[in-house]
């Protein structure tokens, strides 16, 4: 074996480790047989806030019209182990609490530039927990029916290949 098959296998090997939650929530699958914790209904409404500020509603419908809310919380409930749903959890709530401290509202209470502001202060203060939900949510929305006919170009019955075509201007992406 070359260094370069050796790359590939690995590389293969830590994508499928790392994306197996995703995957397994994506396809319905439950990983996660242990105990999980139960989430209140505002946690879930602010999931749904957090979530439209990272794929919010423009000329196609947000992550809060695709209910990707639901999504994240079925995929942490079910592929994710008690401890990292905490530590999930814990950064939705400390995301409120900041909002809290320097606007004296909750998230969910901001304008959208105030909570824009509080996800990007997110990306450098807990790192972890944004790319955790930037990936909960993207995978919730292009797994969604809306974001897969809306947001993306949706083809029931495609016709042949054709790996050289221009994409027109303005054209969307195409749905898998």
């Amino acid at each position: 074996m070359n260094r370069r098959e050796a790359i590939e296998k690995i590389t293969l090997m830590l994508g499928g480790v790392m994306a197996a939650p995703l995957m397994a929530g994506a396809m319905g699958e439950k990983l996660n047989f242990g105990p999980s914790l139960d989430i209140s209904p505002e946690q879930e409404a602010l999931l749904a806030e957090i979530a439209d500020v990272i794929i919010p509603t423009t000329g196609t419908p947000g992550a809060k019209a695709a209910g990707v809310e639901k999504f994240i919380t079925r995929v942490v409930r079910d592929c994710y182990q008690i401890d990292e749903q905490k530590k999930f959890y814990a950064g939705v709530e400390k995301l409120d609490k900041d909002s809290k401290e320097v606007y004296q509202k909750g998230f969910a209470a901001l304008d959208a530039t105030q909570k824009k502001e509080m996800l990007t202060k997110a990306t450098q203060t807990d790192k972890p927990f944004f790319l955790q939900m930037k990936g909960l949510t993207v995978t919730g929305y292009f797994t969604s029916e809306i974001g897969a006919t809306k947001a993306l170009d949706y083809l029931p019955i495609p016709g042949r290949f054709e790996g050289t075509w221009p994409m027109p201007k303005g054209q969307k992406s195409w749905a898998i």
